[in-house]
């Protein structure tokens, strides 16, 4: 009958237990925390995938006219995959505790009593079902479009290209009805409060920095984030608690992304304010790429200016006013294209400078800032007059140089913190250490690499979704736990959405704190007559000032 044939055709026993299976795959330990809600909506994507998958799979194998169960058979492979689904998700429901805590102790959390499952249950299989509604509706359309098309075109042709033509028509409504507003939105929002004047971020008075009154940048287009980043500078005064014997105001640049209508009208004016202000003047100039919306970590900036007395200048130039993975989606090529400008303006002057009364060059990045500084570095360019060395902080997986140096490792050095060549010009560090080992020594040119080995930003990628990642092998960070198992897929989902929660737990995940900073600038500029008692000093100090914004 029609209305059966409807029936079997919506509901496969087979995808209701691979459903359940990966409902429950999606509540083992993952690498950040998560609230009971992030894994409700977790379980319920992981199963509706693993359903459509299934249909996708029985689809085929219809195509191929292969037999299958029917009647009777169907009827009880039915009841027995319900009972199979309804035990997987009981089991998995009552371990959820357990699962989550196993997150929780490698990043140091304390236990939770329960991990509400009458809750995760209850969302996750309203949400579960939405999209089941949601495919179901698209295969209707499919099936009508299919059977317009086989009027005039051969019956197995019309299949292929109805379903060409509705997931064409499906993304188009998604990009375009949701997609391209929701950036708008997202793109006026951030720009609202970017220009937003904060009363407690004062404008600086000293006429030699950025933003005051006789600078060449304006206060008022530096950005939130630039704003605070020049106004909440160390003064010669804090950094004299540390330095009493050499203690200077830190040069600040930055220009903000409404400075200039192009990547390089803005690095020009990068260039000039640095002149203006005595960069070059400096020991240490450090060229650095920020993250979206123009942030800049004081645990990044902060540290070196103590640790060099304030003998150091830093440009930076904001390219979005977006979060990175916002920026990252609508505009890729904007981070990519200021991160060249930028770094090939101050490069040639530099290289213009004799190099016996020019500062040592170094490049710095966070995150995405990362990301596009390794894009971007003309290495072979440089060669001729080489900068001094990098120092790169949570590079994404898909980084240019940090792919380079976690796919092409040494043999049995971990994924999550490899050992590349002789160690003379890269080493990759993580909170608990790595730069001291077997290594040759340090070369003219330092590369640091600072990774958590629970960060999913660094550690994600797409083939986990068909194979164990390299980072699961033994030994495995300190902070991943070894109850943490890959399943096709669904541990692929669980590191994307971790990515999304990846800045909750400080010096876990893409967290990054300023003690490791600390010990990762040292091995990079490798400061005169810096030693463990001056780590420890400094460590003591932050940790007295505690978190900052």
């Amino acid at each position: 009958m029609p209305v059966l044939k409807t029936i079997r055709d919506g509901i496969s026993p087979t995808g209701l237990i691979v459903a359940a299976s990966f409902f429950g795959a999606a509540l083992t330990p993952s690498m950040m925390p998560r609230e009971p809600i992030v894994q409700a909506m977790l379980a319920a994507v992981a199963a509706a995938v693993g359903y459509e998958a299934t249909l996708f799979a029985r689809s085929i194998w219809r195509y191929l006219e292969l037999p299958e169960p029917k009647g009777r058979i169907w009827k009880l492979w039915l009841l027995a995959a319900v009972g199979i689904s309804l035990a997987i998700m009981i089991y998995s429901l009552a371990k959820a505790a357990s699962w989550q805590n196993a997150t929780r102790e490698a990043v140091g959390l304390p236990p939770l009593e329960t991990a509400a499952p009458l809750f995760i249950v209850c969302v996750g299989v309203v949400i579960a079902l939405v999209f089941w509604l949601v495919f179901r509706l698209a295969g209707a359309a499919r099936r009508a479009v299919a059977a317009i098309l086989e009027r005039v075109l051969p019956r197995r042709v019309g299949v292929v290209l109805s379903v060409v033509l509705v997931g064409w028509l499906l993304w188009a409504l998604v990009d375009g009805a949701l997609v391209r507003n929701a950036f708008r939105a997202a793109d006026a929002s951030f720009l609202a409060a970017d220009m937003m004047l904060e009363p407690d971020v004062a404008r600086p008075e000293d006429p030699g920095k950025t933003g005051s009154s006789q600078s060449l940048v304006r206060w008022e287009e530096m950005g939130r984030w630039g704003r605070h980043y020049v106004a909440s500078a160390p003064t010669a005064e804090e950094i004299a608690e540390f330095s009493p014997d050499k203690a200077i105001d830190p040069i600040r640049v930055y220009v903000g992304r409404r400075s200039g209508d192009t990547a390089e009208e803005r690095a020009q004016l990068a260039l000039q304010e640095l002149i203006r202000a005595g960069g070059f003047e400096r020991s240490v100039l450090v060229v650095v790429v920020p993250p979206g919306t123009g942030w800049m970590d004081p645990g990044a900036h902060d540290t070196i200016d103590f640790m060099l007395g304030g003998d150091v200048a830093t440009v930076a130039v904001q390219y979005s006013y977006l979060t990175s993975f916002l920026a990252l989606a609508a505009h890729p090529d904007y981070g990519v294209d200021q991160a060249r400008a930028l770094f090939n303006t101050v490069y040639a002057h530099w290289t213009k400078l004799p190099k016996d009364n020019r500062p040592d060059l170094y490049v710095h990045g966070l995150s995405q800032g990362a990301f596009n500084s390794q894009a971007t570095l003309p290495l072979f360019d440089m060669l001729g007059d080489p900068i001094q060395g990098a120092f790169w902080a949570g590079s994404p997986f898909f980084s240019r140089y940090w792919s380079e140096v976690r796919d092409r490792r040494n043999a049995g050095s971990p994924a999550w913190r490899p050992d590349f060549g002789n160690g003379s010009l890269v080493r990759v560090m993580y909170q608990y250490g790595g730069l001291e080992g077997n290594f040759a020594p340090w070369g003219p040119i330092r590369t640091v690499f600072l990774n958590y080995g629970s960060d999913p930003i660094v550690n994600f990628t797409f083939d986990t979704a068909f194979r164990p990642p390299a980072w699961l092998a033994a030994p495995r960070a300190p902070d991943v736990s070894e109850k943490l198992s890959w399943f096709p897929v669904v541990t692929m989902l669980q590191i994307a959405l971790d990515s999304l929660f990846a800045l909750d737990v400080p010096r876990h995940g893409h967290y990054y704190v300023a003690p490791d900073y600390i010990d990762g600038w040292a091995a990079v500029v490798d400061p005169e007559g810096w030693s463990p008692e001056k780590a420890a000093a400094l460590k003591a100090i932050f940790e007295r000032r505690g978190p900052a914004i």
